[in-house]
Formats: C-alpha cells, structure tokens, sequence
C-alpha cells in the first residue's frame, strides 16, 4: 500500500514511476514467457507429427524391391492436375486418383491393403495430406513414397506416359 507524504510529493511519484517500470518488466518478462512456451508447444506438436508420418514412409529402392518381387502393393499418383499436366508420366502399375477425390473418399484407397501414395510437390503436402486423413480413418496399410516421383525417377527406375484423360480443377 502506497502512502502520500505531503512533505516529499516528489519523491513518492518517482517511487510510483519506479514500481510502475517494475510492473511493466514484469509483465514484459511473462508475455515473453507465454510466446515462448507457445513456440515450444507448437514445435513439440510439429516435431511429435513428424515422428508419427516418418513410420509411413517408405523408400523408392523398398518400393522397386516389393515390385520386382511380386509383392501386391497398390500404388496412387495422387498429384494435382497441374502437376501431372507439367509431368505426364505415371509409375508402372499406378493409378491416378485426383487428391480431392481421395480426401471426400478415403475408401478409394484400400484400407487392409498395402497402399503407397505420391505426388511430385517437394514438400509432399498432397501426400501428406491424404496420409494424415487416411490415418485418421485407422488405415493402418498406407505409405507415403518418399520423394515422390521425382525420388522414383533420380534412381532410374521406369515411368510410363500418363496418356489418360483427366480435369483441371478450375473454378466455375
């Protein structure tokens, strides 16, 4: 509790302006906090996600073994139109869903089935994305191929023309 001293008015507003820089600094120091711990809590989910998809990965030289073996895989170029108009070239024994389709309905990918999905984006956000929904339904069978097409093809291993019709999604 402050006191006003009548014979020192000066000194006690310099003890008000001194408490009330304190206060801000405080303040301050707790709003950093909170940027902080939010960062961090962002980071950790992001990192958390990550370790999660990173088990659904699978390689292209794994894929081209299965292949070459005979193992039953279902394979998905779930590019985007524009990709695939830029890049019309498909792995062997592919087929093409266009990724809307896949996320309005994820039964088009078998679900008790070994499934591998691509897409050529740098980032696989289109795989990814399909990925995240499909292991949100229990998929438990999915994999996304790491690197895409453009991983597929920098090991040599074959593509064919993609020589189907197909839409471009544009507004109407």
């Amino acid at each position: 509790m402050f006191h006003y001293d009548l014979r020192n008015p000066h000194g006690e507003v310099q003890n008000l302006i001194t408490y009330a820089r304190v206060d801000m600094a405080l303040i301050g120091i707790c709003a950093v906090g909170v940027v902080v711990l939010i960062f961090a809590i962002v980071r950790m989910k992001r990192l958390r996600e990550r370790r999660e998809l990173e088990q659904h990965y699978v390689e292209p030289e794994v894929l081209h073994e299965w292949l070459s073996l005979g193992k039953r895989v279902y394979i998905f170029d779930v590019r985007q139109p524009l990709d695939l108009l830029a890049y019309a070239e498909i792995i062997p024994g592919a087929r093409r869903i266009p990724p809307k389709d896949v996320i309005a309905n994820p039964s088009l990918i078998p679900r008790e089935e070994d499934a591998v999905v691509y897409c050529t984006c740098n980032s696989e956000k289109t795989s990814r994305d399909i990925l995240r929904r499909a292991l949100a339904l229990e998929f438990s069978r999915i994999k996304l191929l790491r690197g895409g097409l453009a991983a597929w093809k920098a090991k040599g291993y074959s593509v064919e023309s993609y020589t189907e019709s197909f839409h471009l999604d544009t507004a109407t």
